[in-house]
């Protein structure tokens, strides 16, 4: 068994993924062998968070603490050099088989009542594979309890860059505002992207290089789509508008030779059980569903 636990790999003509119970983890997706996501070996942990799912919040708590209606919470603080919770509470946690079929696998967690989350949420990720439309990823949740919780959702796919440096990458994000951050990564407020800083049309990165939050996201026909390109082929991310926010994030040396970008579709902005940024809050009973997925270019 790999550190990342047990493995299912879905597949549909060429297209091929291979996901872990760790985390519901994407560790890979190709096309007729070639990579459309980075991945990593048996024996290492998924670096930098490398296709999790992220529940019950993404990205950043400050301190980890919030206080909702009206009770303060205190959380692990899970990125100790920064003093922040990161990434929720599902990222290593052993997710269950609930379907594994040929072009779909579901894998569910119930997020235990702990302290600084004591709200019983069951969550569940499908992956599924296509021919034509590639890989498509939905993810629910349901308050299992009697009070209301406070989540958020959110992925950490990296998509691959085919062998070429992120110098020589062309990105595009449908985003007209990015979140302005203090040196914990936490946004204090937000700002309209102008000139260099406005990826909407598309701009080779040279030697740009982003840990950013973007949010005012285009998505028409309730559905948007951030894509990288290289010489040698790219891939499409699109997501529906339940996500509001993306974090696109790059890295030279995911791997050692495996260059990186992370595109990661958020329900809410980082630090959302304090600002409330697209925070979403779950009834007794009440549910949420989002789906997003990847095309390759």
């Amino acid at each position: 068994m790999t550190l990342s636990g047990q493995e299912f790999t879905i597949t549909s003509g060429e297209h091929a993924a291979t996901i872990v119970e760790v985390g519901a983890g994407l560790r890979s997706y190709t096309v007729g062998g070639v990579p459309i996501t980075c991945t990593y070996g048996d024996d290492v942990l998924p670096p930098k968070g490398c296709g999790a799912t992220l529940v019950p919040w993404p990205n950043r708590i400050r301190g980890g603490r919030y206080t909702f209606e009206g009770k303060g919470q205190q959380l692990a603080l899970t990125e100790p050099a920064a003093g922040n919770a990161i990434h929720g509470l599902g990222r290593w946690a052993r997710w269950s088989l609930v379907q594994h079929l040929g072009e779909r696998v579901t894998l569910g967690l119930d997020v235990v009542p702990q302290n600084g989350y004591p709200f019983p949420v069951r969550v569940e990720t499908t992956y599924a594979v296509d021919a034509t439309h590639g890989l498509m990823v939905t993810i629910g949740a349901r308050n299992l309890g009697s009070r209301r919780a406070p989540f958020g959702a959110g992925s950490h796919p990296y998509l691959s860059t085919r062998g070429h440096a992120i110098d020589d990458v062309t990105l595009t994000v449908p985003a007209r505002e990015t979140l302005v951050v203090d040196d914990k990564q936490v946004p204090i407020g937000s700002r309209t992207l102008t000139g260099k800083d406005d990826f909407r049309r598309g701009r080779r990165l040279h030697a740009t290089r982003l840990d950013h939050g973007f949010t005012g996201l285009d998505t028409p026909g309730g559905r948007g789509v951030a894509e990288i390109r290289t010489k040698s082929g790219g891939a499409q991310l699109w997501f529906d508008e339940t996500f509001g926010f993306l974090q696109v994030f790059t890295v030279d040396a995911l791997t050692e030779g495996q260059p990186g970008i992370a595109v990661e579709p958020m329900t809410c902005a980082p630090d959302a059980f304090n600002s409330g940024a697209g925070l979403i809050v779950l009834e007794p009973g009440g549910a949420w569903t989002g789906s997003w997925g990847i095309v390759p270019v």
